[in-house]
C-alpha cells in the first residue's frame, strides 16, 4: 500500500466531514483526517490552519473523488436551481474564497462570497 496521501478535500469545521468520511468509509475506502484534533480543541483557528483536511491514499484517489463529486452538495441560487457557469454552462459551482492577505485570514467574514465552477475553474460573483 502507497503510505502517500492524497488531500481530496478541507472543510472548515470537524462536522462537516463526517458525512463523506463515512461514505468513503462504507466504500472501503481508508479515510485520515489531518488537524481534526486541533480543531476540536479549537474551532476557531479554522481559516487560519486552512480548516480539516480529508485525505486519502494515493491509490484510492480516482475512486474517492468519484463518490466525492457524486455526494457534493454544488452552490443553488435563491429560487434551489443549481448555479450554472457563465463560461462553461455547466451546473456545478461550488462557493469559493480567496483568502488572500491578512485581513480576509483574520475576518473571512468581509470577504465577498463568490462562486468557482468545478469544470473549468471560472470564478464569478453572484449577480
Amino acid at each position: 500500500m502507497n503510505p502517500e496521501f492524497y488531500t481530496l478535500a478541507a472543510f472548515e469545521y470537524v462536522a462537516d466531514v463526517q458525512i463523506l468520511k463515512g461514505r468513503l468509509e462504507a466504500d472501503g475506502i481508508p479515510v485520515f483526517l489531518r488537524d481534526e484534533n486541533t480543531l476540536n480543541s479549537d474551532p476557531l483557528i479554522s481559516n487560519a490552519i486552512g480548516g480539516v483536511k480529508l485525505q486519502v491514499y494515493f491509490s484510492d484517489k480516482e475512486r474517492a473523488t468519484e463518490i466525492y463529486n457524486e455526494i457534493r452538495a454544488y452552490a443553488v441560487d435563491d429560487q434551489g436551481n443549481f448555479r450554472r457557469c457563465p463560461n462553461c454552462k455547466a451546473q456545478r459551482m461550488e462557493i469559493y474564497y480567496n483568502r488572500k492577505g491578512i485581513f480576509y485570514k483574520l475576518f473571512p467574514f468581509f470577504e465577498k462570497r463568490k462562486y468557482k465552477c468545478l469544470n473549468c475553474e471560472f470564478i464569478t460573483e453572484p449577480s
